[in-house]
C-alpha cells in the first residue's frame, strides 16, 4: 500500500537558542526520540503520535512539578517516576468523573520505558534503565462483540438509493469480513482492492507496525464492494471517498483530500448502530471483535485468527477466549450440569 500523507509531529520547543535545546534537556532528548520513531524506525504514525502524547504530558507535569522549563535526563529518577504513578492513579478522565484506567496509566509508562530505551541504546546514555519502571497490574477486558443477528441489523439500514448509503454498506461489511482495523481501512487505495483482486478473494494490507498480512473476502463483503465500484466514475486513488464536506483541496489531483477519515468512519458506524437500535456501543473494533469472536465460536484456533487479526502476541488474542470456549462449557454441561 502506498504511503500516507502524514502530519509532522510538532516539536515541544522550536527555538534553537533555547536552554530546552541542550543535548541533555529532557524536551531536546523527547524531540529526538520522536524523529528516531519516525526516521530510523519507521513506526506508524499512530505509534508516533501515541508516544507524543504521553511524553507531552509527562513533560508538562515535570516542569511543572519542578517549577522549572529545564530539566535534564539525570533528574529522571526512581522517586521522579513514583511521584509521577501518584498523579496518573489521580488523574480525572477527560470523558468523566473517573480516575483513568490501570491500562491508561500503564500507556503513560510504556512511552516512558520505550524513551528510557532509547536514550540508553541509541544515545549511550546513563540514564534510568527502564526495567525500573514497573507496569500495574492490568484490567480485564471483556470485548464487546455483535451477534450474527445485531450484524444483520446493522447491515440492513442503509440508504441503497444513495451512493453513500452503498459505500457505507460495502465498509460494515468489509470491516466484519476482514476484521481491520479503522486506520487499515480508511489508508486504502483502490490499487489495493482491484476488480482482479476482487476475483482472488484477498489481498495484502499494511497493518500495525508495519507488518503485511493477508486479509480474505467474504461473498457479500466483494457483493458490496463491487456494486460500491460501480458508483464510481472519478480517477481519484483512495478507495473510500466522502460526498459531503468541505471542497476538494486546490491542486489535489489523486484526491487525497477526499479520503474518508477514521473519524468518520467511527461516526458513521455509530448513527447506524443507532438506528437499527442495537444496544451495544458499536466501534470499529467492536466489529473486529465480532469478527474474532465469530471465528472462534466456529471452532477456528487462536493462532489463526491471531494471524488474522495481525497481532504481534497470542496473548493479545486471548482476551476473546473466555467468551468462546465452548469445549469448557461443554464440559461444565457433561460433568455438572445436571437435574437432580
Amino acid at each position: 500500500m502506498p504511503n500516507q500523507k502524514t502530519t509532522p509531529i510538532n516539536s515541544f520547543n522550536s527555538s534553537k537558542s533555547s536552554p530546552k535545546s541542550s543535548p541533555t534537556s529532557l524536551t531536546f532528548l523527547v524531540n529526538s526520540f520522536l524523529q528516531y520513531c519516525e526516521v530510523e524506525k519507521n513506526l506508524s504514525q499512530g505509534t508516533i503520535k501515541m508516544y507524543h502524547f504521553y511524553l507531552k504530558e509527562f513533560l508538562t507535569w515535570i516542569h511543572e512539578t519542578s517549577g522549572t522549563d529545564v530539566v535534564s535526563y539525570k533528574d529522571l529518577s526512581i522517586d521522579v517516576i513514583r511521584d509521577f504513578r501518584v498523579y496518573l492513579n489521580r488523574k480525572i478522565s477527560s470523558r468523566g468523573t473517573k480516575t483513568i484506567q490501570y491500562n491508561t496509566q500503564n500507556r503513560y509508562l510504556t512511552a516512558l520505558r520505550s524513551f528510557l530505551r532509547f536514550l540508553i541504546v541509541e544515545r549511550g546514555l546513563a540514564a534510568l534503565p527502564p526495567d525500573k519502571i514497573t507496569l500495574g497490574k492490568s484490567e480485564p477486558r471483556v470485548p464487546k462483540f455483535l451477534n450474527e443477528d445485531q450484524i444483520e441489523d446493522l447491515v440492513s439500514v442503509q440508504d441503497l438509493s444513495k451512493k453513500s448509503g452503498i459505500r457505507d454498506r460495502a465498509i460494515l461489511e468489509l470491516l466484519f469480513s476482514t476484521g481491520m482495523r479503522i486506520s487499515e481501512l480508511s489508508g486504502l487505495n483502490r490499487d489495493d482492492i482491484s476488480p482482479q483482486i476482487l476475483e482472488k478473494r484477498e489481498f495484502a494490507i499494511i497493518g500495525k507496525g508495519r507488518k503485511v498480512r493477508t486479509v480474505y473476502l467474504s461473498n457479500s463483503a466483494v457483493k458490496w464492494l463491487k456494486q460500491y465500484l460501480a458508483t464510481r466514475k472519478d480517477p481519484f486513488k483512495p478507495f473510500f471517498v466522502r460526498y459531503s464536506g468541505k471542497s476538494m483541496d486546490n491542486n489535489d489531483s489523486d484526491g487525497e483530500s477526499l479520503r474518508l477519515t477514521p473519524r468518520s468512519i467511527q461516526r458513521m458506524v455509530k448513527k447506524y448502530s443507532r438506528s437499527a437500535g442495537i444496544s451495544v456501543d458499536v466501534t470499529p473494533h467492536v466489529l473486529r471483535h465480532s469478527f474474532a469472536t465469530d471465528l472462534l465460536m466456529a471452532g477456528a484456533d487462536l493462532r489463526s485468527v491471531q494471524e488474522l487479526l495481525g497481532h504481534s502476541d497470542v496473548s493479545t488474542t486471548q482476551i476473546y477466549t473466555h467468551v468462546t470456549n465452548k469445549h469448557l462449557k461443554e464440559v461444565y454441561q457433561k460433568f455438572h450440569d445436571r437435574e437432580k
